[in-house]
């Protein structure tokens, strides 16, 4: 993840503070203090009670419909779709590991494309490594897809979904994304159900869809379907409903916590954007018993998004020597070495890792907030080398801007924090894998920037890897566009690979945080920058995640 100054038109260089803040202006926060009024919000027993008996109506469900039946198949995966996964992880676990055991039995005797292609997506998904060689039999004796599987609309979208998960090396699938994106030419002959279906697949695939606006956008595309169940939808929507009244509770305590640092008069060239920093963190974990993790996380997005607003708009190169220099040292006795709007920054972010320290000390896992220290370490390190950068007006190659850029991106940072307040679910060895920078994250981090310098690009006035491939190529901006987008492909592949299991040693549950903050990333910086400039399309997916409850049926 990066916080891009996307419409920055200041370089780093000595100039009067106040010019600054004269010629330098983001817009101010589009929520301001709306979710004060939800300070009362709760949840009441008949609501509680009510999600408990509809839960053990679906869970009695899915124990008595067949592990071998494509209803199975079809149901469970409506159940992560909607959000409600996490009620019946041991369910899943179960069900997909069976599939895993009778995969080429079943597979092998099944002609049914869509069958097919829907059980090898959910074993990729829960990360099985099952050979995608189950395809050839549809393809014809030139190795291409067969034309007559076009008219199945329905098996060709399954088709589109399991490529996704396709790694290096898998032609076939190679095949079959090209073959299924044939869809996007058939989509204005398709009724209403399946083209909203197909018209969400090719903006946003599952792989890389973000948990809270996937299930509300599939709450709506699953009512849709003729053959959903009302059951399993009702218990969706009020599972979706509780957890929001959740957030929104939360985000009364934060805009409380925010307004109280006033950063808003007292550091106003700062983006002010803490309902945002929320939602990238709901996105990594949405579950209501993950809030301390959340708070936590949603804290130090809101500081690293002042740091780097710092670096990039604001601070002098002197100056920001100084800062990095401190907080290598985490000294808080040279204070009165800093400019006030540093010292302003720095005495909020040393109490958040307090507030963070003097929490795990209650459980006995302060040892992690070292961890998360060290990488806020790395990050500012990598932004005094970017603003270095800029103040001498330095084109660095490729390789080393990624060697930099990979951890401006935030991702490591923010992964290695994420994990901080997820008590017994993560252990140390979990955080020694991050910080032995594996191929994943990596990938991860390379999805993020190069995402993120994309939608930059024209805006940025400092180097980005657009700019960086251009001048060492002698590339046209088309050449350089294509050549990124292609990393960013590869980088995919990467991270699916490395879900495989036994490829890496660490649980799903640390996996999952990893895939969902670059899905976070994905949605942010789509199509532009959505984190900078709030007003529009973001604002519209918050209010819809966090606001518009679902309607009962």
């Amino acid at each position: 993840m990066e916080f891009d100054s996307s419409n920055s038109s200041i370089l780093i260089k000595k100039v009067d503070e106040d010019d600054i803040r004269e010629s330098f202006k983001y817009h101010p926060s589009v929520w301001g203090d709306y979710f004060l009024a939800y300070v009362s919000t709760e949840i009441s027993v008949a609501e509680e009670e009510e999600l408990g008996r509809q839960k053990e109506m679906v869970r009695k469900v899915l124990a008595q419909t067949p592990d071998h039946s494509y209803h199975k198949l079809e149901f469970i995966d409506a159940i992560q779709r909607l959000g409600v996964g996490y009620h019946f992880e041991e369910e899943i676990d179960k069900f997909v590991h069976f599939i895993h055991d009778t995969y080429l039995e079943y597979s092998s005797k099944d002609n049914d494309l869509r069958t097919v292609a829907l059980r090898f997506r959910l074993l990729r998904q829960h990360g099985y490594l099952v050979s995608c060689d189950i395809f050839n039999k549809f393809t014809d004796g030139e190795g291409n897809f067969k034309i007559s599987l076009i008219k199945n609309l329905k098996g060709m979208l399954e088709l589109f979904e399991a490529a996704q998960f396709r790694i290096a090396g898998e032609e076939i699938l190679e095949k079959a994304l090209q073959f299924s994106s044939n869809l996007e030419s058939l989509v204005s002959n398709m009724n209403c159900s399946i083209s909203t279906k197909v018209k969400e697949a090719l903006k946003i695939p599952i792989l890389k869809s973000s948990n809270r606006v996937g299930a509300k956008k599939f709450i709506s595309i699953y009512q849709q379907d003729e053959s959903h169940s009302e059951m399993l939808l009702n218990f969706a929507k009020l599972d979706f409903n509780i957890v929001q009244k959740t957030h929104q509770k939360e985000l009364s305590d934060f805009t409380r916590w925010w307004k109280d640092l006033d950063f808003v008069n007292r550091l106003p060239f700062a983006r002010d954007r803490m309902v945002e920093c929320y939602f990238w963190a709901l996105e990594v974990y949405f579950e209501p018993h993950y809030h301390i993790a959340r708070r936590m996380l949603t804290k130090i997005i809101n500081m690293t998004s002042i740091l780097d607003d710092i670096y990039d708009v604001y601070g002098t190169l002197d100056d920001l020597q100084l800062f990095t220099d401190l907080i290598q040292r985490w000294d808080v006795n040279a204070l009165e070495q800093l400019p006030s709007y540093m010292r302003i920054c720095y005495e909020a972010l040393s109490d958040v890792y307090i507030e963070i320290e003097n929490e795990l000390e209650k459980t006995g896992e302060s040892y992690r907030v070292q961890y998360a220290k060290e990488e806020m370490k790395k990050l500012v390190r990598a932004y005094i080398e970017e603003a270095k950068w800029s103040y001498n007006k330095d084109m660095p190659r490729m390789e080393e801007y990624m060697k930099v850029a990979i951890v401006s991106s935030t991702y490591m940072m923010l992964l290695t924090t994420s994990l901080v307040g997820m008590g017994n679910l993560v252990t140390k060895k979990d955080f020694d894998w991050i910080t032995s920078e594996p191929l994943l994250l990596l990938a991860s981090a390379t999805i993020c920037r190069l995402t993120n310098d994309l939608v930059g690009y024209g805006f940025e006035k400092k180097s980005t890897a657009v700019e960086c491939y251009m001048n060492e190529n002698d590339a046209s901006k088309e050449e350089a566009f294509a050549e990124l987008g292609n990393q960013i492909t590869k980088a995919w592949k990467d991270i699916n690979q490395e879900c495989l299991q036994p490829m890496v040693p660490i649980s799903m549950s640390v996996l999952t945080r990893a895939l969902n903050l670059a899905c976070a990333t994905h949605l942010f910086y789509l199509e532009y920058d959505e984190y900078s400039n709030s007003q529009a399309n973001i604002k519209n997916i918050i209010h819809d995640v966090l606001l518009e409850p679902n309607v009962m049926i």
